[in-house]
């Protein structure tokens, strides 16, 4: 078995995409996560470059970590200096990461126009901050930053730059599709031509500007690359970087003779995808390969009706196998099989009443309701369909006011809320932000005396969608809501002309199927009155 060692660059060339931002406790966490999937070396950031990354190496050396090694991130020397007086270079030593990487250029354009120095001056550069680093006692990785453009371009030259790295004691040399423009077969014959030129162990590290960054990665670790460097979820500058999730679960699982990771580590992928999502204040990306909430969703009703006999009949791999689920989406599109599969066929329906179902769902996708990411919604509806729901509550009236005066700045919004519960009228009132957040805590303010247990419950996204605009200003308004509890999150959808009224029957539906799935009883009372 060839051991292919990961390298995670997220907190350091991942922070570099657009609309990236980590805290330094975000990056303290995260490398805990890190550690625990098994990753083995972490990329911390430029200890020079700014206060948060210097932070970050003052706190990270007080953790104990279980396997990873932490890396420090530098340039080589500037011209001119020596490495033991450059400030970029003690900046790394002092950082006290026993491991350092240093990026150097092998595009010869990039020497003369960027850098502007001469060939021999970057080659001395490049000798002489991996020498300096090496004798201060640390492992030193050699980012050949542009690799596959300079050898393009000058090949002779290209392959000294690696070999002066070589010589000056670098531990591994890394390949860099720094501009992510390279395919798959240069990528595998440049790597040939650097195992050929330099001894030590070669790694890859590439970017996705043209899709093909995992496809690259693992090209390259055919032809010799025992080290990739990537970032969780592809994150990066411009188009990002190589998505570690799908690199480390194509090597783990479908690439035979390769080891990586630590056993049973795979398994959290998926919890370790979305944490970096969360962190990074992202949306995910559902249609992520291996860790997506879409990755393993099946909606056809021919693809449902197959898998319920033959799972790998349309997925490549066991969901589990990476920490991720399957899941049977629920639209027009759906056939009874999708129906009867719902949540691991919780409902035991007669075909009859599957059909009874699908037809409700096609009349009501047909008005504007949307069921794929509202599975709460679509729970109530099989209950209702069933004749099994009961409402916890039944509303009697509701207004909502929002107002302002020349004394103001800001609106003031008041939701007047009338209900039965437990055959017991509450009759509240409850301000908000807005309309939807007044409404929210009107609900609450009534439920909450007689369900406890909704306190524990948060909205945690709501987004608004026009279905047929071309109606205008009496277009009707789709709202989804995602909900949340310490265990579990959820989604809740309402269609109407009037997007309060939209909303309300969303957010009546989060609470029902929190109560329902709680099996809640008011207070004091034997059953829930209808």
């Amino acid at each position: 078995m060839t051991r292919i060692s990961i390298y995670d660059t997220t907190l350091r060339d991942g922070s570099q995409g657009e609309g990236v931002d980590f805290s330094l406790q975000d990056k303290l966490l995260i490398t805990r996560r890190f550690d625990e999937l098994g990753i083995d070396y972490i990329e911390g950031g430029y200890p020079l470059s700014n206060p948060k990354d210097s932070a970050f190496f003052n706190e990270i050396r007080k953790e104990t970590l279980r396997h990873a090694k932490v890396c420090a991130f530098g340039m080589t020397r500037r011209r001119g200096i020596t490495a033991d007086q450059d400030v970029g270079m003690k900046s790394l030593i002092e950082s006290e990461a026993p491991v350092v990487t240093i990026v150097g250029k092998t595009w010869d354009m990039h020497v003369t126009d960027v850098l502007r120095v001469d060939l021999e001056e970057n080659l001395a550069m490049i000798r002489d901050s991996v020498a300096y680093c090496r004798s201060q006692g640390r492992e030193v990785f050699y980012d050949a930053e542009h690799f596959f453009d300079g050898l393009k371009n000058n090949r002779e030259y290209a392959l000294k730059t690696i070999r002066a790295a070589e010589e000056a004691g670098a531990n591994v040399i890394i390949a860099c599709d720094t501009n992510g423009g390279s395919l798959p077969e240069w990528i595998a014959e440049a790597m040939d031509l650097a195992r050929s030129s330099v001894s030590a162990p070669l790694g890859i590290h590439c970017h996705n500007d043209s899709d093909l960054a995992t496809a690259n990665s693992l090209a390259a670790v055919e032809h010799g690359a025992t080290q990739i460097q990537g970032t969780i979820n592809g994150i990066g500058e411009r188009c990002g970087n190589t998505d570690l999730c799908a690199v480390v679960a194509n090597l783990g699982l479908k690439m035979p003779g390769f080891e990586v990771l630590e056993p049973e580590s795979l398994g959290k992928l998926t919890e370790v995808s979305r944490f970096v999502y969360e962190s990074a204040n992202m949306n995910f990306r559902t249609g992520q390969p291996f860790v997506g909430a879409s990755a393993f969703a099946h909606k056809g009703g021919m693809h449902v009706h197959a898998m319920a006999r033959a799972a790998n009949s349309y997925e490549h791999i066991e969901p589990s196998l990476v920490g991720n689920e399957r899941r049977f989406l629920i639209s027009e599109l759906s056939g009874q099989s999708n129906v009867l599969a719902f949540e691991g066929g919780k409902f035991e329906l007669t075909r009859e009443q599957a059909v009874k179902v699908l037809n409700r769902v096609q009349e009501l996708e047909h008005e504007g309701y949307q069921f794929e990411a509202s599975e709460a919604s679509f729970d109530l509806l099989i209950r209702r369909e069933l004749g099994e729901y009961k409402p916890f509550f039944n509303r009697i009236s509701y207004r909502v006011n929002s107002e302002t005066d020349c004394h103001q700045d800001e609106p003031i919004t008041e939701a007047t809320l009338k209900i039965r519960v437990h055959d017991q009228i509450e009759h509240v009132v409850a301000e908000g932000d807005g309309p939807v957040n007044a409404l929210d805590a009107a609900i609450r303010k009534a439920l909450e005396p007689s369900y406890p247990i909704l306190k524990e419950m948060k909205l945690v996204d709501y987004k608004v969608r026009v279905v047929n605009a071309r109606a205008g200003t009496a277009a009707r308004v789709r709202v989804t809501i995602e909900s949340s509890d310490s265990h579990d999150v959820w989604g809740t959808v309402g269609v109407h002309e009037n997007i309060i009224e939209a909303s309300w029957r969303a957010l009546v539906d989060s609470v029902e199927y929190k109560l329902s799935k709680e099996q809640q009883t008011p207070v004091g009372a034997e059953a829930v009155s209808s």
